[in-house]
């Protein structure tokens, strides 16, 4: 049992050092787990390693793992701090050699987000088409040099992720599984999930479903009112008709009492 469970243990360090899926599911170098309401506005977590912000973003941080958590925390925090985006908790730890953080962000307009820097190389868009609602992300290629993957001791074998959350009924979305062509479902009613290679990402491949139209986009459609008001629409009409139920019961029976006590008796 004792070599059966260091296998497994060795197999999953062996595929996450590879940017593969392990026991405990995929790794993440870069991700980010975006939430949009229908009005734009939106919370963000990103959760990265420092060399992949380098990397992908050409973000001025050093990735030794002699720097302070407070110093790094400090550079994190002026970097993703504006007018539009509001910087929360950040956590950070170490990984295969490589330092990590996790930004919790609220952000006041989606569509605003590419002027934070650490953002510039999306564009988004959030509108109403007919019944719909339109929502797509817009990759660019990283803006750093070629050598930077070598230098930040990146392979380009590593994982990225878009995770998304939405409010509403998905009518359309063309995301797709890493390393396979055919299209990927939602998971729970309304997440969604676009992955690809690190590599893939630096040289700016697409990431989206092969078989759309736009390829190069993240896009989705969704109905135009949300889960949440339809839900409470649905419960406030069982509410009513329940009220209605017991009224109608109550009535019943005082009429039925009344009806006895005018009723002579013999």
């Amino acid at each position: 049992m004792r070599a059966a469970a260091a296998a497994v243990v060795v197999a999953a360090a062996v595929t996450a050092c590879n940017g593969q899926r392990g026991p405990l599911g995929p790794e993440y170098e870069y991700e980010e787990d975006l939430t949009v309401a229908l009005d734009g506005s939106a919370t963000l977590v990103v959760n990265a390693s420092i060399p992949a912000l380098v990397a992908l973003r050409g973000l001025p941080l050093s990735t030794d793992l002699a720097t302070r958590a407070d110093q790094l925390k400090s550079q994190v925090r002026d970097l993703y701090s504006s007018e539009i985006t509001g910087v929360g908790r950040i956590s950070n730890w170490s990984r295969h050699g490589r330092r990590y953080v996790g930004i919790h962000l609220t952000v006041s307009d989606i569509r605003s987000l590419p002027k934070v820097a650490p953002f510039s190389w999306a564009r988004f868009e959030l509108r109403e088409e007919g019944e719909q609602v339109v929502f797509r992300e817009t990759l660019s290629k990283a803006a750093v040099p070629p050598d930077v993957l070598g230098r930040t001791g990146l392979t380009g074998n590593e994982i990225v992720a878009f995770r998304l959350h939405l409010p509403a009924r998905i009518r359309h979305q063309n995301s797709h599984h890493l390393d396979r062509p055919d299209s990927r479902p939602a998971s729970r009613g309304n997440i969604l999930t676009w992955e690809q290679r690190l590599g893939q990402r630096f040289e700016g491949k697409p990431i989206a479903y092969a078989e759309d139209r736009t390829p190069d986009v993240m896009e989705v459609r969704m109905d135009r009112q949300s889960i949440l008001y339809r839900t409470l629409w649905l419960f406030g009409l069982a509410f009513l008709a329940a009220l209605l139920v017991i009224g109608g019961l109550i009535w019943l029976t005082m009429r039925r009492g009344g009806s006895e006590a005018d009723t002579p008796r013999g």
